[in-house]
């Protein structure tokens, strides 16, 4: 297992670096715009798309293709992150630097920040839907809930995308990860917003300037996606040893 890596400035200011954070920011705006976009299309065709399980399934199937393409799209310049939470789990099993993926994180915010306040520019200012709690949910039951759906993401990610051993399954790394979103949001979506991701929250809640309950989409999902940074590289990850004389 690789360790946690600082990182330089030289490094993540590179060129390489700027053209990664460049397409996360690109990544995540179209991500969020297209998984907000039919949050606020269904919210205006419908009554209340929350509550209808139609909703539910078209708003999932959106987010999952809008990820696949997202993380496609920038696979092989940034490697597809898209999510400040599989940011901060590849940083904890050595997959990037904590210094660039602090950055990433920056590009990511700003991604979703921009793609927030061009839905709202055209519909026609109407409302940025946030994530928010169901009705008899408590706060420490959705910080649990994003917990286990982040895991699931990250984990998934690490065991298509970043192990060294995945041999042809990389090719079907964004395919899988759009699959578990849209799994998670119709698993989570009804009782904690099936979020998963820090900056999909944060966007919606910059532009709606509604940020009750957002900490929970923080806390969620990078406890969740940490786990999974620390479990799957050690468990699965370990480098075997040469065989010294006498191992049989």
């Amino acid at each position: 297992m690789a360790g946690i890596a600082i990182g330089r400035f030289d490094d993540s200011f590179s060129l390489g670096s700027i053209k990664a954070y460049l397409a996360e920011f690109i990544s995540t705006l179209l991500f969020v715009f297209a998984g907000v976009g039919s949050a606020i299309a269904f919210n205006k065709v419908t009554s209340d798309a929350a509550l209808d399980p139609s909703g539910l399934v078209a708003i999932a199937i959106c987010h999952g293709f809008a990820l696949f393409v997202a993380v496609a799209i920038g696979a092989n310049i940034s490697g597809g992150h898209v999510n400040p939470a599989v940011t901060f789990g590849l940083a904890l099993g050595g997959q990037i630097t904590l210094l660039t993926g602090v950055f990433y994180w920056v590009a990511q915010l700003l991604g979703s920040i921009v793609a927030c306040y061009l839905l709202k520019f055209v519909t026609g200012g109407l409302a940025i839907p946030i994530h928010s709690l169901a009705a008899g949910v408590g706060a420490v039951e959705g910080v649990v809930m994003e917990i286990v759906i982040t895991f699931a993401l990250v984990y998934t990610v690490y065991a298509t995308a970043a192990d060294p051993k995945k041999g042809s399954l990389g090719t079907i790394a964004p395919i899988a990860i759009g699959f578990i979103v849209g799994a998670n949001i119709l698993a989570a979506g009804p009782f904690s917003g099936g979020s998963m991701n820090p900056a999909r929250s944060f966007g919606p809640a910059v532009a709606s300037g509604d940020f009750s309950g957002n900490w929970i989409y923080w806390v969620g999902p990078l406890v969740g996606g940490g786990l999974a940074g620390i479990i799957y590289p050690i468990v699965f990850m370990q480098r075997d040893h040469v065989p010294l004389s006498g191992d049989f």
